[in-house]
C-alpha cells in the first residue's frame, strides 16, 4: 500500500458517491515548476526575437540555427508548457503525458544553449528532470468504476 501523501493524485468521493481524481501537492509542485519554465521560455524567446544581442556572449552562437529561430521555438514551447501546467492544475490525465513529452523536448533544446549560457541551461535541464520525476514516479492512476 502506498502512502497517499506521496502520490501525485488522490481519489476522493464526491457527495453523489462518485470517485474523482484530484491533484495532490506533488502534481501542483510539478505544475508550478512547469508553469515557471514556460514563463522562462517565453521571456527567453521574446528576448531572442526582439534583441538577440542581449543573448550573445563573446560572439558565440547557438549550436544549431540562429537566435531568431530559437526564439520562436522557445516562445511556442513556453505557451505549450503553460497550457499543460494548467491541465495539471485541473488534474487532467492527458496533461501528465503532454508535460513529460514537452519537458523532454525542452531539456534537449537546452543543450543547444550550453555554449551561450551554460549555468542557465543546466538549471533548466535540472528543473525538467525534477518535473519528469514527479510526473512518473509519483503518479497513481485512479480506479475507474
Amino acid at each position: 500500500m502506498t502512502d497517499p501523501r506521496t502520490q501525485a493524485t488522490q481519489t476522493q468521493m464526491s457527495r453523489a458517491g462518485m470517485s474523482t481524481t484530484v491533484p495532490s501537492g506533488w502534481a501542483f509542485f510539478a505544475g508550478i515548476l512547469l508553469f515557471m519554465i514556460g514563463i522562462f521560455n517565453i521571456i527567453w524567446g521574446l528576448t531572442a526575437l526582439l534583441d538577440d544581442k542581449a543573448l550573445t556572449v563573446g560572439g558565440q552562437g547557438v549550436i544549431v540555427w540562429d537566435f531568431t529561430a530559437w526564439g520562436w521555438i522557445h516562445l511556442i514551447l513556453g505557451l505549450v508548457l503553460i497550457g499543460t501546467a494548467l491541465g495539471l492544475f485541473a488534474g487532467r490525465g492527458w496533461a501528465r503525458w503532454t508535460a513529460i513529452f514537452f519537458v523532454m523536448v525542452n531539456a534537449f533544446g537546452q543543450i543547444a544553449w550550453i555554449p551561450v549560457h551554460p549555468l542557465w541551461s543546466v538549471l533548466i535541464i535540472t528543473l525538467d528532470i525534477i518535473i519528469i520525476y514527479q510526473l512518473t514516479a509519483r503518479w497513481e492512476v485512479a480506479d475507474r468504476y
